[in-house]
């Protein structure tokens, strides 16, 4: 079945010419056409009194470590992650740099994910290969981005190396060649299990053929990654030209040594404004994880408030803080500053844009593309004025050395998540993280973080 739109919605010559005569006699127009055709829109609409305006100063300040750089690739979630974690390593061993594996990580997890999706291909194969959720799969099968609870996925299973022990190389550093190759087997093996399953085959024995498929899998990852370590010896310097040894230890073994943050009290926050998303309500989305039998993905919905208190405790308390944002939107990459004002195009244009945070996300103009860690934050009587972020995009061009600034502003309208304490939370909101969240489906905005690609 082919579409045909109604011919009466075609733009007449008239319309045309009076877009011609509107534009005509407007100055404001020839002023602003004048700039963004010789320095384009974001010179033109930024908003020099913001960046004027703010100054980089905070009332706590815990980062005194350099960035790390996650280059093409998606990886921004682990990076900050392992960014956390690195903070009380550094302490522990009294070394002034210190970097996890990144690498390590990003194994694990393409090869958790591709076992991940063939499950669920497992799971969906009795529907038609037109059903929407079953091209939802096929066409996210493995991509770089992913979650909070993904992450601790990871570390429990396959635990932490430094990254001496296993590092970069040039597909972990630019992923989208491997991603394709990837991408193109499991659809492949998708097609045969599904074409199994409809011979007759059952689960278990679709399984089997899975078991065969997955071998092509980490052929693949060691070819483009290198093998993960199964063991190692760890020994290390300090700062102080003190020689340690601590002998063989697994990476499990290492993670549990070293990451002395309490995992199990960690929960998800976010802040998703949509009327039929009550804040107080746990949710999860379908299909989104990374691990067969790992901690599901649950979000505990909030509003901005509970969300910086959470973030400023913690902050306070002496440990950095992950979160998600939408990290495109009112940010200038050099100076390193977003603020929800900082540029002007309602003035360019002569329209404001006329969306809050929830129409944003109903229409598709906003969702986490992002993961960062704040490292400081400026409070004047108990309200954060700004944040102070760690990124991972290298120190070159970027901010302040790689650091950047947050006004709050742009908090409210452009982060959505926070990985805190549940402890930190009251009461009422600790019980509702036992309820049974509310399944979004796979293609909800609070699941974008992890569909982004290398």
């Amino acid at each position: 079945m082919t579409t045909t739109l109604d011919a009466s919605g075609v733009i007449s010559a008239d319309h045309i010419e009076s877009l011609r005569s509107a534009l005509a006699g407007d100055p404001a127009y020839r002023l602003a056409r004048n700039a963004v055709t010789k320095v384009g829109a974001d010179e033109a609409a930024l908003n020099r009194e913001v960046v004027a305006g703010t100054d980089w100063t905070f009332s706590t300040w815990l980062d005194d470590w350099s960035v790390t750089n996650q280059r093409k690739s998606g990886r921004c979630w682990m990076f900050a992650a392992l960014n956390l974690f690195r903070a009380g390593v550094m302490k522990r061993l009294n070394v002034k740099k210190f970097e996890f594996s990144q690498n390590f990580t990003l194994f694990w997890d393409k090869f958790e994910r591709a076992n991940w999706f063939l499950e669920c291909i497992i799971k969906t194969a009795a529907r038609e290969l037109d059903d929407r959720h079953v091209a939802f799969l096929l066409d996210y099968p493995i991509d770089d981005g992913g979650q909070w609870n993904m992450f601790v996925n990871l570390v429990r299973r396959h635990g932490l190396v430094p990254k001496d022990l296993m590092p970069e190389t040039q597909s972990s550093s630019n992923t989208a060649r491997m991603n394709a190759v990837l991408k193109g087997f499991l659809r492949r093996f998708a097609g045969d299990l599904r074409g199994a399953m409809a011979g007759g085959a059952s689960a278990d024995e679709a399984r089997q053929l899975k078991d065969a498929q997955l071998s092509t899998i980490w052929r693949v990852l060691c070819t483009h990654l290198g093998e993960p370590p199964a063991s190692f010896l760890w020994q290390y310097n300090d700062k102080d030209r003190e020689f340690h040894r601590e002998g063989m230890m697994t990476p499990v073994e290492f993670a549990e040594r070293y990451v002395d943050l309490p995992l199990a009290d960690y929960v998800c926050l976010v802040h998703d404004p949509r009327p039929e998303h009550p804040f107080g309500q746990t949710y999860t989305v379908e299909f989104l994880g990374n691990i067969v039998g790992g901690e599901q993905v649950v979000y505990l919905n909030v509003d901005t408030d509970t969300m910086k208190r959470a973030a400023i405790e913690t902050l306070e308390g002496g440990e950095p803080v992950w979160f998600g944002c939408d990290v495109g939107k009112q940010f200038q990459r050099q100076v390193g500053l977003w603020d929800a004002e900082l540029f002007d195009y309602a003035g360019l244009y002569g329209l404001p844009e006329g969306m809050d945070k929830a129409a944003r996300l109903h229409l598709h103009h906003t969702a986490m593309t992002h993961a960062m860690l704040f490292t400081g934050v400026d409070v004047l009587d108990g309200q954060a004025r700004r944040w102070r972020v760690e990124n991972s995009w290298g120190d070159d061009g970027v901010g302040r050395k790689g650091f950047q600034l947050m006004n709050d502003n742009w908090f409210d309208e452009y982060v959505f998540e926070i990985a805190a304490h549940r402890s930190r939370l009251p009461a009422d909101l600790q019980a509702a993280l036992d309820v049974p969240p509310m399944v979004l489906p796979p293609w909800d905005p609070m699941g974008a973080l992890a569909r982004i690609q290398g």
